[in-house]
């Protein structure tokens, strides 16, 4: 039996296509004791995204954006979020999307980089899979200032930090950010070697 098998959508309802797509549906779900029962599910669709960590091993840096997130902000974040670099597929692949994004948010254009994972970011609600990459930097791959595009009301600090220190700001909150709190701590595992 497959999943297919155990959902039988009713009837879904568009509620919003101002931004992204909010739906509500209406589904039946076969539960384990093989009993149906009827449940009404909200859907927001922005479509999927991808997510790097630039490192540099002899400096053990990372970097990082900081940024204005108003849902942050009216949840009670009263400052700037601090953020490994991400955007929107926007129907490219992964790594494609993913070099563009560093460019334009960091100023950086990076040789190779390596897909770590996939993950949802909050299946409850929300249909967007993240695609995390890490990818290794120096200074001469700068080719500009970063920062991201004024047209996309981006206005973005870049910021470089050891990993010792971006990983105290997980621990005291100063980095609350769940993409970025797991690229860290896959670094901290997996790319930088105890020191």
């Amino acid at each position: 039996m497959t999943i297919h098998d155990r959902v039988r959508v009713h009837e879904v309802t568009l509620l919003s296509d101002n931004w992204y797509t909010l739906r509500t549906t209406a589904f039946d779900w076969r539960r384990n004791d093989g009993e149906w029962q009827r449940m009404h599910r909200e859907t927001y669709d922005r479509g999927n995204g991808a997510t790097l960590l630039p490192y540099h091993l002899g400096q053990r840096t990372v970097l990082l954006t900081r940024q204005f997130r108003y849902p942050a902000f009216v949840n009670g974040h009263d400052d700037l979020l601090i953020e490994a670099a991400a955007g929107l597929l926007d129907n490219a692949a992964p790594e494609e999307r993913i070099r563009a994004e560093v460019e334009e948010e960091l100023g950086y254009r990076l040789g190779t980089v390596q897909k770590v994972f996939e993950s949802f970011m909050s299946p409850g609600s929300v249909t967007e899979k993240l695609h995390f990459f890490v990818a290794p930097y120096e200074a001469s791959m700068r080719v500009g200032a970063g920062g991201g595009l004024a047209e996309e009301g981006e206005d973005i600090e870049v910021l470089e930090l050891g990993i010792d220190e971006a990983l105290a700001m997980v621990a005291d909150g100063r980095i609350a950010d769940a993409k970025t709190i797991m690229l860290l701590y896959h670094a901290k595992l997996h790319v930088f070697p105890p020191g």
